[in-house]
């Protein structure tokens, strides 16, 4: 009698754990996403420090509107996926670290985050995402020690000289030659009223400080400096560093459009003095002796004595100090074509104003660019200052 009463509870164990397993297997295939997607958010939610990225990122209506059927975003712009809310600075990580394709152009290919659905357009989804990369890429080499004297400098009066303002749209861009800044310029200048449209710009006001109605940054008080510094829009524009060098070297020792004689009497001699190897040659400045002297980790010394024209050369942490000014977006010169209306749909000024034409021949050949690039690898020392 005993071993009946042990054999059935026996059975009715079985019976339980059978059920039991029915039922969650029943769930699983009912909702085979909802463990995944548990475990995809406890995953995301152990990435470093998202804090730490830059704020006050949004997400355009437009992309909103295009996203909106296969990503989602909730009413606090946050973009969701499989029902899981993933805030987009988490999103900037994740491409940072190549968890998801790290887009370098808006038109680079289609992308469809879903298998079902349409696809979304590339200038929509695609671009936001390129803008917060560049600024977590900025982040992360201002946090690392080992880059700390590349990449910090003090914000001095060389730095507020460079960047110009805008009041009455709340603006500050920063100047960085080689980099189409006298199109940016001429925005600016319309924006504050002096000229009704930049087609009517005289060019020789452009570059003129004391007609052109765009004051420096370094004429406020310190305390209305670190309010704009706080509360506005700020860009800056770049450019691959060995193109923009090629680019300086040319239009001041070679060509000179703007007849500044300065660059081949004053600064192309004290170039040459310096770091031209054979002393008896008598030619003009040569590219190679301009690419010794960037090269050289002491040639601070004569950027001294030339003043304020270096600026054409002097990288853009001298300039623009992007460790320690968070800028809003960091445009591309490759990619101005796409980045100029995003910067000013961002700053709040594309109905206002258009980016001009970009000049044709601003880029150089293939051809010229291998032969100045052979000159630029004869330097390591350049190359590990530069990149």
């Amino acid at each position: 009698m005993h071993h009946q009463w042990l054999l059935l509870a026996a059975c009715f164990w079985v019976i339980f754990m059978f059920m039991v397993a029915s039922k969650f297997i029943t769930l699983t295939f009912k909702d085979p996403d909802a463990y995944s997607a548990k475990q995809e958010f406890l995953f995301l939610t152990t990435m470093p420090e998202v804090g730490k990225l830059p704020e006050e990122k949004h997400i355009p209506e437009e992309l909103k509107d295009a996203a909106g059927e296969q990503v989602g975003v909730s009413s606090k712009g946050i973009l969701t996926r499989q029902g899981q809310g993933v805030p987009e600075q988490l999103l900037c990580v994740l491409v940072h670290l190549r968890l998801l394709p790290p887009p370098t152009h808006v038109h680079s290919r289609p992308l469809t985050l879903q298998p079902t659905g349409k696809a979304l357009p590339d200038s929509r989804l695609i671009q936001p995402l390129v803008y917060m990369e560049r600024l977590e890429l900025i982040r992360n080499v201002c946090r690392d020690e080992a880059l700390k004297n590349l990449s910090h400098t003090p914000v001095s009066k060389f730095v507020l000289d460079r960047i110009f303002v805008c009041d009455k749209h709340k603006i500050l861009f920063c100047q960085t030659p080689k980099v189409g800044n006298t199109q940016w310029k001429k925005v600016l200048i319309v924006l504050n009223g002096v000229f009704p449209s930049i087609e009517e710009i005289p060019e020789n006001v452009v570059h003129d400080h004391e007609k052109n109605g765009l004051p420096r940054l370094s004429s406020f008080s310190d305390a209305e400096i670190q309010k704009r510094l706080k509360t506005y829009f700020k860009f800056f524009i770049v450019r691959d560093p060995f193109e923009r060098l090629i680019s300086a070297f040319k239009d001041k020792f070679v060509h000179n459009p703007r007849f500044e004689p300065w660059y081949r009497h004053e600064i192309a001699p004290g170039i040459i003095r310096k770091y031209r190897r054979n002393r008896t040659e008598t030619r003009g400045i040569q590219f190679e002796d301009f690419v010794r002297y960037l090269g050289d980790p002491n040639h601070r010394w004569l950027d001294l004595q030339f003043g304020d024209h270096i600026i054409h050369w002097v990288t853009y942490v001298e300039l623009c100090a992007p460790c320690e000014i968070m800028y809003s977006v960091i445009g591309h010169h490759e990619t101005l074509e796409d980045d100029a209306p995003y910067i000013l749909k961002e700053a709040g000024i594309d109905h206002l104003v258009s980016y001009p034409t970009i000049p044709p021949g601003t880029a150089p050949s293939a051809l010229r660019r291998d032969r100045e690039a052979r000159g630029l690898a004869k330097s390591q020392r350049l190359v590990q200052h530069r990149i």
